[in-house]
């Protein structure tokens, strides 16, 4: 539908509004520069709507002014942003795009094509496409910054999406781009893209966490003003020229702790941040800086105690994406813990935009930062060396989203490596060689094997020998994507053998079944075992991990499907690989699975344990039926990030009048007739049953588990809400 009027008006205010906020446009040829990217967008997308009904040129546009203002792109990367989804959504090519704009914006878009959004697709092109996405960063790191704008705008706008679409996006989100957010220093997008993705994922938390700040919002507001007061005043009479500002915690942030610290929302203690920015002169040098973050941090001990093990100085030492600031837990008023940061203006720019703000563009110049240029080098290895399994989204996560440990050579040079890395991470993040011909280490001068866990200050020698060679059980104590890649690349030269071994065993099971396969049974046979390649099901065959009788079952029930057979294999039911009875129409993600009392049609998850009135997804299976998961569980996030087309909306319509266990921990001050009161409320709840009850004593403490047997979460939240009213009961809460 083409524009009217009124939203061409609009468009060219947005227009407007983004050249304003792109503070690193100079001069009148940037600015043509830019006019000319939009001018063509516009017109390629002037007939195309988003699902909200609005003209799609809003989307670029967006893009294009979260790339310019809130991470402090220049021109290149605005026309960019701009042209983005040109290439790929309308008839414009990569040539015409080289051809009006050159070489380097062409290569950009270019990347940002193959790495576009993968709604719909299967997860062995979702994968592949993190892989192009990864590849391409490590060539131009433009590409992942703009496409982190690019996902940004989307999880902004992710309410006019169905439910399923939301929760595929929402988990990639977090699994993904926040991740790779937090690693290039983008703090302040990786935040909002972590809370937007929990207002997706676990709105239920999300909803209640925002609720609360804003009903405490007035009394924070009066504290953090009490708090700065005497620091102001302190920083005034030293003559240090400085902003005090109090920063909210982030919604994931202070849910992630309630969850890592099994606490409720009003006992986590630092919901805000105070920030110290100095003044930095273009004339003051890094070490004067870090010398007035210690001046500082020495003028707020003179004014409040400070936690001596709550100390983190990323001064000295700055984080491998560069950020750099030094933070200090100290005593409030009322006995409150209060966390301080104290940078100076530069450090508070490149915590804020990332050091990849600063980044040297130049063809052939590497950027000015040891932590990123490592990354990518690292991530270029990684990539080279991978086959595209899901293992590899694992893997990488691990590097990009785990803290980093330092690690001393024998020669005193620190090494960084992932928190929870082995000997073996370290062998292999020395040299490839180093790791392949390892056979143990001294660690502080002690002898440890290849399995033994690295820790922050350990002094690492690697001993090799030339006759060692990677083993295949060096994977289960490998963690870095690095170490990984390199294992399995040395050890895929025997996979060639196991290959030819599979090829003959599967040519001789055809003849003694007397089955002949086509390549549309072969493709069946790929989808049931879930890989990617024939070969992938030879090496399953020759190396021993499908076994033959297995393998003769697999191929007698896809044949007998073919010839229209009645073949039912219970073993492959339960491994998830075999088709299902199930006579009805196939389940679609696009539409809403009803629940009913219908149990052949799904299965409610082990690993979150759902019960009726929790917030819900489904995930479809090979066999046509859906495992129903909590929408907050972690294992339906790593679900829905790598097999997005498979996850439906759910609706809990009715279901049998049955009972499921959960089971509820217990907390408070212990006294006569304690146990008895709460076993006596649950026995005289008329829906509820309890096939375990377990109570400590510590002191005057007294912990508990309760196993009980509910119909629904009303049900068992009003139980806890009266158990909660007992004497001496302090807390209640349902085991995740």
């Amino acid at each position: 539908m083409a524009l009217t009027a009124e939203e061409q008006v609009y468009i060219e205010q947005l227009y407007d509004d983004l050249i304003k906020s792109a503070k690193r446009l100079k001069t009148e040829e940037d600015i043509a520069f830019v006019r000319k990217a939009f001018e063509l967008a516009n017109k390629a997308h002037s007939k195309m709507r988003r699902k909200s009904g609005e003209p799609y040129i809003i989307h670029p546009i967006a893009v294009a002014k979260i790339v310019a203002s809130e991470i402090g792109l220049g021109r290149k990367s605005i026309a960019s942003a701009l042209l983005h989804d040109v290439v790929e959504d309308t008839d414009y090519t990569v040539a015409d795009i080289e051809r009006m704009f050159g070489p380097k914006i062409a290569s950009i878009v270019e990347g940002l094509t193959k790495i576009s959004t993968i709604l719909d697709q299967d997860a062995s092109k979702q994968i592949e496409n993190f892989r192009k996405m990864l590849m391409t960063m490590s060539e131009d790191i433009r590409v992942i910054m703009i496409k982190l704008a690019d996902r940004l705008h989307n999880m902004r706008t992710l309410d006019s999406m169905p439910e399923y679409k939301q929760i595929k996006i929402a988990s990639e989100t977090s699994n993904v781009y926040a991740p790779l957010a937090e690693r290039l220093g983008l703090y302040a997008i990786k935040t909002e893209l972590e809370d937007l993705s929990m207002k997706f994922t676990n709105p239920t938390a999300y909803n209640e966490i925002t609720k609360k700040f804003h009903e405490t919002e007035e009394e924070r507001n009066k504290y953090i003003k009490d708090f700065i007061k005497p620091l102001k005043k302190i920083m005034d009479d030293n003559g240090i020229e400085c902003k005090i500002k109090g920063r909210l915690k982030s919604v994931y942030s202070i849910w992630h702790k309630m969850q890592k610290q099994n606490i409720p929302f009003e006992d986590v203690y630092d919901l805000f941040a105070i920030r110290i920015i100095f003044n930095h002169p273009d004339d003051m040098t890094d070490d004067k800086a870090r010398e007035t973050c210690y001046r500082i941090m020495s003028l707020i001990t003179n004014v409040y105690e400070y936690h001596p093990g709550r100390i983190r100085d990323w001064v000295k030492k700055p984080k491998p994406n560069g950020y750099e600031a030094l933070h200090i837990t100290v005593m409030g008023p009322q006995g409150k813990w209060v966390e301080i940061q104290i940078r100076s203006r530069k450090m508070d720019d490149i915590a804020e935009k990332g050091i990849a703000s600063h980044w040297k563009y130049k063809t052939g110049e590497k950027g000015n930062n040891p932590g990123l240029n490592s990354l990518i080098e690292n991530m270029k290895e990684t990539l080279s060396n991978t086959e595209g399994s899901f293992d590899f989204l694992d893997d990488f996560k691990l590097d990009i989203f785990t803290k980093e440990i330092h690690i001393f050579t024998p020669k005193g040079e620190i090494v960084d490596i992932p928190k929870g890395s082995t000997v073996i991470d370290f062998a292999y993040d020395i040299h490839t060689d180093v790791g392949n011909h390892a056979i143990a280490a001294k660690v502080n001068h002690k002898m440890a094997p290849l399995s033994q866990v690295l820790y922050s200050g350990d002094q690492v020698e690697i001993l090799t020998s030339k006759k060692q060679m990677p083993k295949i059980e060096w994977l289960n104590f490998a963690m870095s994507a690095k170490a990984k890649a390199q294992i399995k690349k040395a050890l895929k030269a025997d996979k060639s053998a196991d290959i030819d071994k599979g090829k003959r065993m599967f040519e001789k099971k055809q003849k003694e079944l007397n089955i002949s396969f086509d390549f549309k049974d072969m493709r069946k046979m790929r989808e049931k075992l879930e890989v990617g390649s024939d070969d992938d099901i030879f090496f399953m065959l020759g190396s021993g991990q499908l076994k033959e009788n297995d393998f003769s079952e697999l191929m007698t029930l896809i044949d007998s499907q073919k010839t229209n057979k009645d073949g039912f294999f219970s073993k492959f039911w339960k491994l998830g690989i075999g088709d299902s009875d199930n006579k009805n129409e196939k389940i679609s993600h696009k539409n809403t699975f009803v629940i009913n009392d219908d149990e052949k049609r799904f299965s409610l998850a082990t690993c979150c344990n759902p019960i009726p009135g929790d917030e819900v997804v489904g995930y479809i299976t090979l066999n046509n039926t859906v495992i129903v998961h909590k929408k907050d569980c972690p294992e339906l996030k790593t679900l829905a990030a790598t097999h997005g087309e498979k996850i439906v909306a759910i609706e809990w319509e009715s279901y049998k009048g049955k009972s499921y266990e959960v089971q509820i921990d217990i907390e408070g001050v212990d006294h006569l007739g304690l146990v008895y009161n709460i076993t006596k409320l649950i026995s005289q709840e008329a829906n509820v049953n309890s096939n375990m009850l377990h109570f400590e004593t510590h002191g005057e403490i007294f912990t508990g588990k309760i196993n009980l047997f509910v119909q629904n979460k009303f049900n068992l939240d009003d139980l806890i809400r009266k158990i909660l009213e007992v004497d001496g009961v302090i807390k209640v809460s349902r085991c995740e």
